[in-house]
C-alpha cells in the first residue's frame, strides 16, 4: 500500500509550443506496481492548457479545483471543481484554465502509455 501526498511528488513542468503551464505529477504508476492504471494529477496555471491531441486509450477525469473547459466535439464546454470527465479512445480533446486560480485536475489512464 502506498499513501502519500501529491504535493510530495516532483512535478514535471511543459511550457512549449503545445502545452501552457501544465506541471504533471505520476501519483500511482508501474513504478509502484500498479498492473492495471496510472494516476495523475494536473495542475494548470491561469490561462494554461494542455496540448490539444489523441490516443488510442480512454482516460478519466476529475475536477479537483478550479474552473476550465474542455474541448468536446469541437467545443468548449464549462468544467468546474467536482465535475467528472470521461474521453474515449481516440476523442480529439484539450483542457485550459478560463480562471484566475490553478486548476487541478486528476486523469486515470490505463497502464501502458507513457505516464507522462
Amino acid at each position: 500500500m502506498k499513501i502519500q501526498s501529491y504535493t510530495n511528488v516532483e512535478p514535471t513542468r511543459f511550457d512549449n509550443d503545445v502545452a501552457k503551464g501544465v506541471a504533471g505529477r505520476v501519483l500511482i504508476g508501474k513504478e509502484d506496481g500498479a498492473p492495471n492504471f496510472c494516476m495523475r494529477l494536473f495542475e494548470l496555471e491561469p490561462d494554461g492548457h494542455t496540448p490539444r491531441h489523441t490516443h488510442d486509450w480512454e482516460h478519466e477525469i476529475f475536477i479537483h479545483d478550479g474552473e476550465g473547459s474542455v474541448l468536446k466535439d469541437g467545443q468548449w464546454v464549462p468544467v468546474r471543481t467536482g465535475d467528472a470527465i470521461f474521453i474515449a479512445p481516440n476523442e480529439d480533446h484539450q483542457i485550459k484554465n478560463t480562471s484566475a486560480a490553478p486548476l487541478r485536475f486528476v486523469c486515470l489512464i490505463p497502464a501502458g502509455p507513457p505516464e507522462l
